[in-house]
């Protein structure tokens, strides 16, 4: 749902505000798409988890899942890298009539792909139910992402015959 409604929330508001200048700025468009690309990872992930657990009565991700999951994974390392080379050349490119705007909500939704991306593949940044948030009080520490878990596992050998 995220992914469609930053879509028309970005359609929405370059429109509302053009003077932001969105849509031409090249650091806009690198941070939206990692982002976008994040999350539909994320989705596939989930969906396969609870199509697993729906069809199988087990929340054991499919080991192909975590293989492709894992292959993605390069390309995100690659993706995280690269705009903040657009932010530099969006600046050398509108300076001196920087739009400060355009290039603040460019760089949020950068920080938010990289939140994004160490959510789901390194330490659970969101805590929403109360088991987490009992963990959370309890241990003093983050935990480990569910994907994370699973990479250990196929790396591990410990994979479940049911995958």
């Amino acid at each position: 749902m995220a992914v469609v409604s930053f879509i028309i929330v970005s359609f929405l508001l370059n429109k509302a505000y053009p003077q932001l200048q969105l849509y031409s700025l090249a650091s806009f468009w690198l941070s939206f798409f990692l982002l976008e690309f994040l999350l539909v990872q994320g989705s596939i992930y989930w969906y396969s988890k609870w199509r697993r657990l729906k069809s199988e009565n087990t929340s054991v991700t499919p080991i192909r899942m975590v293989q492709r999951l894992k292959k993605v994974q390069k390309w995100n390392i690659g993706l995280t890298i690269v705009p903040p080379f657009m932010f530099i050349i969006d600046f050398l490119q509108w300076y001196p009539s920087l739009p400060i705007g355009g290039l603040s909500i460019s760089g949020f939704i950068y920080l938010f792909a990289i939140l994004e991306y160490i959510n789901y593949f390194h330490i659970q940044l969101s805590y929403d139910n109360s088991s987490d948030i009992k963990y959370l009080l309890k241990s003093k520490r983050l935990k480990q992402a569910c994907l994370n878990k699973d990479f250990e596992k196929v790396n591990g050998s410990k994979w479940n015959q049911q995958s």
